[in-house]
């Protein structure tokens, strides 16, 4: 029996890119008959849901893409959340769901390579694949978990200093096997894993939601893994603008909902105390860069603009963080969490 795979791509305002990526799925239907595509366009208003649905409906395209427009833009969990629920709740719903950002060009096979993984690992909650930068080197794809630890070295920078912790960064062509978590620009669910851990927690607008969602996968005995033979090209940032890759001399200030969401995340999983510590200790470690940048040595590692000064005031104090995981059966459309 062909396994059922349901691809999720949320838009917004990048309608063209959606639909490039799109066009890179339709070789993946000789290898998957049963796979489906949704595009779900997360309240754009800037005519995006016209455009793609002018470009779905390309024969190519008919019987197995489809277009899910939104009222809202609610962010990335709630989007994708709004596709799953429906996708869960269908007649006949898919063994896999695979994420995919609109900013992403699939390799041949890339696809059938993670459902494979799920296949042949059972107790496999998630995979994730191998992103490739523009210039087709490897970018960072598998990742530990944010912890007191590690935030003291990512503010520092210091390599061996991440040596001394025990805290040393996942290389980015990590090989196969099993992580804490993997990036949600390219990563495929397994369906009764989301029915038994819940979907995206809809308190966060954009980052951390996939690292939160992976720990209670994690949680509840599921197992996260990477398979860098699914590769993906990804431009990265082409709907925030935000790109962990850009030049030293190019790392314009991380937004607002960023700091917020990586405050909730640590409040949710270990509580405001801990939160606390881990920013004191990003900003101990933060200011041992300055530090050694004044001193004239640090100066290859990129600074983000008004770094300590916005975690400060938007992500140091850390506040309630309640629980907002919808259910597989919950009805879609309630509005996120995050806007109340």
């Amino acid at each position: 029996m062909n396994r059922r795979i349901a691809v999720v791509i949320v838009n917004y305002r990048t309608s063209d890119l959606a639909l490039r990526a799109l066009a890179s799925l339709e070789a993946e239907r000789a290898r998957e008959p049963d796979l489906e595509v949704i595009i779900v366009d997360g309240g754009s208003g800037d005519g995006s849901a016209d455009r793609l649905r002018a470009g779905l409906s390309d024969p190519r395209y008919e019987g197995w893409a489809s277009l899910l427009p939104l009222e809202i833009n609610g962010g990335f969990g709630w989007a994708n959340n709004q596709a799953m629920l429906r996708l869960l709740q269908a007649d006949e719903p898919p063994d896999y769901i695979h994420l995919l950002n609109p900013d992403t060009e699939i390799a041949p096979g890339a696809v059938s390579y993670l459902a494979d993984t799920l296949d042949d690992c059972p107790k496999c909650g998630a995979v994730g694949s191998l992103l490739l930068e523009p210039d087709g080197s490897a970018s960072g794809s598998a990742f530990t978990f944010p912890t007191i630890r590690r935030e003291l070295a990512r503010g520092a920078k210091l390599a061996p200093f991440d040596w001394l912790l025990g805290v040393a960064p996942f290389q980015a062509e990590q090989p196969a096997g099993d992580v804490d978590w993997v990036t949600g620009a390219s990563v495929m669910f397994r369906a009764r894993a989301l029915r038994q851990a819940g979907l995206f927690d809809t308190g966060f607008f954009l980052y951390f939601e996939e690292v939160e969602l992976m720990a209670r996968l994690r949680r509840v005995g599921w197992s996260i893994r990477h398979n860098p033979a699914s590769r993906v090209s990804h431009v990265g940032g082409a709907a925030t603008g935000v790109n962990g890759s850009r030049p030293v001399s190019g790392r314009p200030a991380l937004p607002v909902y960023w700091y917020e969401s990586r405050r909730r995340y640590f409040t949710r999983r270990h509580g405001r105390t801990v939160a606390l510590i881990a920013s004191l200790t990003w900003l101990i470690g933060h200011a041992s860069l300055i530090l050694r940048r004044w001193l004239g040595s640090g100066r290859h590692h990129p600074l983000v603009l008004h770094d300590g000064r916005r975690l400060i005031r938007y992500g140091l104090i850390p506040k309630g963080a309640a629980r907002a995981v919808p259910k597989w059966s919950d009805a879609p459309g309630t509005p996120p969490a995050w806007m109340a």
